[in-house]
């Protein structure tokens, strides 16, 4: 099985499988605890909170554990929908549906970044959030973080963005960026799933009633395995970031060149320099995205036709209208994510297997052929 679909999960990484193992097979305390094995579990995850906040320089008590990046999200929003919430039109379902009503949408280019321009044009007086992702679940596509953060100083209004794609696959510096929220998620880079981090410059009320941990922000006992096991993938993500990107960029450069010599009518989505390290995201002209999927498979090849938030859904990727695609180019759609773990003999397999299935596909269909 070749898998290449690591935008919508990664493998649980081994260091985060040691990290974690001690917590899943010993006897451990709740973390609120006062006796010892309780005090033990809150040493681990003030030590997991200290790295957090170290890998994307935030102070540790700026950080706060949840349950993933739609809670996160939630979780920032929630806070400030009684307010216009000036967002993208590419942004998470967990965005956008947040923001409801209170959205005030910002189209992209077809590159599928947000023009700064465009952003300021649609603040309004009442405005006091925007949220812009750092990087496209869809496409890659990186934002214009650094930029939209200096032009929106001294206007007292907030920036939170949604980092889950880009957090251990590219360098993030809250400090750098000048957000004042952002949201990630482990399973993204390593970890486990069902547990992510909140960087919030100054804190949140509570999103959930109940108990008073994470210092009375968030309610609920502390994941205290899946927290370690999360700050171990981070730690290792990053200490391989450089690498891992340089060959990744290598693997996705290799696959548009060669699609493109094989299939010249291809379009290739989001902006192919601007984009993170791995990502490839086609359309594959006349021909049904599901229908690639489903002969890679049988393949043995796991690609995506999408966010896997979207999937089961009988409609093109919003992500792609987006970016001006028709209805028929964005169904016509395949996205690969490469990882760490791919090699090259994947990366050639990947693509011969596309090529010939959409050279049988198209013959198929030509005139005469019963």
């Amino acid at each position: 099985m070749i898998y290449a679909d690591n935008a919508a999960t990664t493998r649980l990484s081994p260091r985060a499988f040691d990290a974690m193992l001690p917590f899943l097979q010993e006897l451990y305390g709740n973390p609120s605890s006062l006796y010892s094995i309780g005090a033990n579990a809150r040493k681990a995850l003030e030590a997991a909170r200290e790295s957090i906040a170290k890998a994307i320089h935030a102070a540790p008590d700026e950080i706060h554990f949840t349950s993933g990046g739609t809670e996160g999200n939630n979780w920032v929003i929630s806070n400030y929908s009684h307010s216009p919430i000036v967002t993208s039109t590419i942004e998470h379902p967990s965005v956008l549906n947040a923001c409801g009503s209170a959205a005030l949408h910002v189209p992209v280019g077809i590159n599928g970044r947000v023009k700064l321009s465009s952003l300021l044009g649609a603040l309004t007086p009442e405005a006091n959030l925007v949220s812009v992702m750092l990087a496209n679940n869809e496409i890659g596509t990186i934002q214009p973080i650094v930029e939209i953060a200096q032009a929106l100083s001294g206007k007292n209004i907030n920036l939170h963005t949604d980092a889950v794609q880009a957090v251990g696959h590219i360098h993030v510096d809250v400090k750098s960026l000048g957000v004042d929220y952002l949201t990630a998620s482990a399973h993204k880079f390593g970890g486990p799933k069902g547990v992510g981090f909140l960087y919030a410059r100054e804190p949140l009320p509570s999103m959930l009633a109940g108990g008073g941990q994470e210092r009375g922000r968030r309610a609920g006992t502390e994941n205290v395995a899946g927290i370690v096991g999360m700050a171990a993938a981070l730690e290792e993500s990053i200490t391989e970031m450089d690498e891992t990107a340089a060959r990744l960029k290598s693997y996705a450069a290799a696959t548009i060149q060669i699609i493109r010599k094989n299939i010249p009518n291809a379009i290739f989505n989001g902006d192919l320099d601007g984009s993170l390290p791995g990502f490839v995201n086609i359309c594959l002209p006349c021909v049904f995205g599901e229908s690639m999927l489903h002969i890679l498979d049988m393949k043995g090849i796991c690609v995506s036709t999408g966010s896997a938030c979207h999937s089961g859904k009988d409609e093109p990727p919003y992500v792609l209208l987006a970016l001006g695609l028709t209805e028929q180019q964005a169904k016509s759609s395949i996205r690969i994510s490469y990882g760490r773990y791919n090699t090259e003999e994947d990366v050639k397999k990947i693509v011969s297997t596309i090529c010939e299935a959409y050279r049988k596909i198209i013959a198929a269909k030509a005139p005469g052929r019963s």
